[in-house]
């Protein structure tokens, strides 16, 4: 066992060992916010691969983790190879697909356009994955879902920062939120990542895209995974989405049905970095102004929420403004991926 270790992935070298599997060192790998661990494995070879660790409670995912696995696999969507899966230790050994997400290699001076359009072939071939595959392993992305994760933003953003105007307004911009989800519900259904954005993206050595954290694939709006991807962590702006949409096949009949995922998506994920925030990872504060302001464009877009948008305005705008202004010297903590 590597002294390095936390406590709680100490058996990891003996349940390497078991498995008849070498190494010459074990690196603890920065994880994310869920119950997942991570382990790199350095073998005497100088080669490396990945042991996830699923405790109690979390074995469940790792099932869906290898369904998912097989099926991206199969379609020609690169994912990590998956080695080994021992669901009684809760341990699985991968292919250590590398060291970056494509957001850490923007940061460096990718060029991001050149990631929007690898990204756009993957979100392709998701959305032509078989629909009964994707929906024995997930439940669908549903009404009642998309509306709990605005309300989570409602709670711990929208209203305590003021951003839903006075007693009336407000009232009129919950139900207009909630006819969004609606319609959202109502809308075509295709697979989807669920999360696919910048940082579920491991950049290879070869400079291919590798999709991550795919355990919760499932069948959702049909733009739902091209809103995440354009408003999620880097950020189009109007023309680039509007090339970027002629690119990815978007009729315009359909662009309303891209905003109202767009917009979803956004002021969802505010929600999900201020939550992440108030259990004590900072490390995506940083992003939540740009993503408000994303959803505020979005929001003006839509027939369920324009109307509304000219009165919360101002108070948007400081807002963003605001929170932007804070954002000086290095992040809190190193970049790293999080479960949203």
């Amino acid at each position: 066992m590597s002294d390095s270790l936390p406590p709680d992935l100490d058996g990891v070298a003996d349940w390497l060992s078991a498995a008849g599997h070498q190494f010459a060192a074990l690196q603890p790998l920065a994880g994310d916010v869920s119950a997942r661990r991570y382990v790199r494995a350095l073998a005497p070879s100088g080669t490396s691969s990945v042991v996830a660790v699923y405790p109690d409670g979390a074995v469940e995912a790792g099932e869906r983790f290898v369904r998912t696995t097989a099926l991206l696999s199969e379609a020609g969507i690169r994912v990590p190879e998956l080695y080994f899966w021992d669901p009684q230790a809760g341990m699985m050994l991968i292919e250590d697909a590398g060291g970056r997400t494509a957001y850490e290699e923007i940061g460096r001076g990718w060029e991001v356009l050149e990631f929007w359009q690898r990204a756009l072939e993957v979100e392709r071939r998701l959305r032509e994955l078989p629909a009964a595959s994707v929906s024995a392993i997930n439940g669908a992305l549903e009404g009642p879902i998309l509306r709990r994760e605005l309300q989570q933003s409602w709670d711990l953003v929208l209203e305590p920062r003021r951003l839903v105007g006075g007693e009336d307004l407000a009232g009129e911009f919950r139900l207009a939120l909630f006819a969004l989800t609606d319609a959202l519900h109502e809308s075509p259904r295709t697979p989807c990542h669920r999360d696919l954005m910048a940082r579920n993206f491991i950049v290879g050595a070869d400079g291919e895209l590798v999709l991550i954290d795919h355990q919760d694939l499932r069948l959702g709006p049909v733009w739902y995974d091209l809103g995440s991807l354009l408003n999620d962590s880097v950020y189009a702006s109007p023309e680039q989405e509007s090339r970027l949409l002629v690119q990815a096949r978007v009729d315009r009949g359909d662009y309303v049905g891209y905003h109202r995922a767009a917009a979803q998506r956004a002021l969802k994920i505010v929600g999900t970095f201020t939550e992440f925030a108030s259990r004590g990872s900072k490390r995506y504060v940083e992003l939540i102004p740009p993503t408000l302001a994303a959803a505020q464009r979005h929001l003006e877009r839509v027939p369920e929420t324009a109307p509304l948008m000219t009165d919360l305005a101002a108070p948007w705008r400081r807002e963003i403004d605001l929170r932007g202004s804070r954002r000086t010297g290095a992040p809190d903590e190193p970049q790293e991926g999080e479960d949203c």
